[in-house]
């Protein structure tokens, strides 16, 4: 089988890798592990292809250990067992690796078993994983092993990865210029893998009697299309909401349309209307209360229509809650209620708003005690409703736009009027 160009130039030394300048640099713990020849328990986490694989074999290769490799995706419980049951003779003084390649995909009884003899001595676990640690492994197996966060290598990093590995290709003339990199650079989305994917195919395709001339033809029949990197599990689903929502809270309509062009490219229709919908609520509020339902309606018709013509009613909800007046006062005051519900002792519901039709309230007793605003001059009469621990509460404060000062003004005027 063909081996992919990437793991034909991947490093073997420390000094090699490309990006990760944060956790490589020299004093840090990684560069002292490696310096010693040591390895630890580890788990390393980040976006693909920035070089977590690439650095775990590194280290294994470094330690002089005996390691074993499983792909957590694929790998059985029984797959550990028949590691460890070789293990069972060993005394603790012989130590062995066990790399777990997306940890995130064993189960907690898996992760226990590795546990187990991390505990006793005679495993090390190195693993990695795209998602956050802290959401999908096991919390006693975390407490037991370093987190290693890797990051997007920049655009700058990439571009000196890729030039090294072209003068690496001795045997073959190659002919590029910088801005030809750059689109290289430009589809990867920090994914150093895939560049080198790219510059791979390039040399596959395009190189003939010893030479091979790079350029914007040939890079974009390799390419294709650029494939933004968006998974609905991953923690990156969830960075791009946020950065949607943020946008059109910030009432910046650029970086809005922005992550929606993302989001739409990605095809994820359900999260976009959902998160459109909380917007008009949660952002908008009572600046433009009609928002929800002009949001709603936008969010039907690209139900109704399908793709690809659905994202021009999300462009227009988008574009309209990024430009509307802005309040969270509604959705700020239930919070405050519900924190109040949650750390007070409040008491009962005052007895003359309770249902008269209880057993235990009589219709006169009601009747003599409630107040139904109604019955009174512009639907108003001085009552109190928060129970008494509360009786003074304020929970809402009005937000500072047209709607909600003149209905301010309006209740203030008919509360003045006795």
């Amino acid at each position: 089988m063909e081996i992919p160009f990437y793991q034909k130039i991947r490093p073997d030394k420390l000094e090699d890798m490309v990006g990760q300048k944060h956790i490589l640099s020299e004093g840090m713990i990684i560069e002292k592990l490696y310096r010693q020849k040591k390895i630890t328990n580890m788990i390393m986490y980040g976006p693909p292809g920035t070089g977590k694989t690439t650095l775990a074999n590194i280290l294994m290769d470094n330690s002089g250990l005996k390691s074993y490799k499983l792909n957590a995706t694929y790998s059985k419980t029984q797959d550990i067992r028949d590691i460890t049951s070789q293990l069972e003779g060993f005394n603790k003084e012989t130590t062995v690796i066990i790399f777990v390649d997306e940890i995130q995909n064993f189960n907690k009884k898996q992760q226990q078993l590795l546990l187990e003899h991390i505990e006793y001595g005679n495993v090390i676990l190195v693993a990695n994983t795209t998602e956050n640690p802290y959401h999908h492994i096991y919390k006693s197996l975390l407490s037991r092993c370093t987190l290693v966060e890797f990051r997007n290598i920049d655009d700058i990093e990439i571009r000196e990865g890729l030039s090294k590995c072209i003068e690496k290709q001795t045997d073959l003339k190659v002919t590029y210029t910088d801005s030809d990199l750059d689109l290289i650079v430009g589809a990867s989305n920090g994914d150093f893998r895939k560049s080198l994917n790219i510059l791979g195919l390039l040399f596959e395709f395009y190189s003939s009697a010893g030479a091979l001339i790079i350029n914007k033809e040939n890079i974009k029949q390799v390419c294709m299309s650029k494939v933004i990197e968006y998974d609905r599990n991953s923690d990156s689903h969830y960075d791009l909401l946020s950065a949607f929502q943020k946008s059109i809270r910030g009432s910046d309509p650029n970086a809005a349309v922005h992550y929606l062009a993302r989001l739409v490219h990605a095809q994820d229709l359900d999260s976009i209307c959902r998160r459109l919908l909380v917007i008009a609520s949660e952002d908008i509020g009572l600046a433009y209360p009609q928002a929800i339902s002009i949001i709603k309606s936008c969010v039907d018709a690209a139900y109704m229509i399908g793709s690809p013509e659905a994202r021009i009613p999300l462009a227009q909800a988008t574009v309209l809650l990024a430009i509307s007046p802005k309040s969270n006062s509604s959705y700020a005051a239930l919070d405050s209620a519900m924190k109040d519900i949650i750390d007070r002792n409040i008491n009962d519901i005052p007895r003359y708003l309770r249902d008269s039709t209880y057993s235990y309230m009589s219709d006169s007793e009601n009747a003599e005690t409630y107040k139904y605003p109604h019955s009174y001059e512009n639907s108003y009469v001085e009552q109190q409703y928060l129970p008494d621990s509360i009786k003074n509460e304020v929970y809402y404060c009005p937000g500072n736009n047209k709607f909600e000062k003149n209905a301010t003004d309006y209740i203030n005027k008919i509360k003045s009027m006795k």
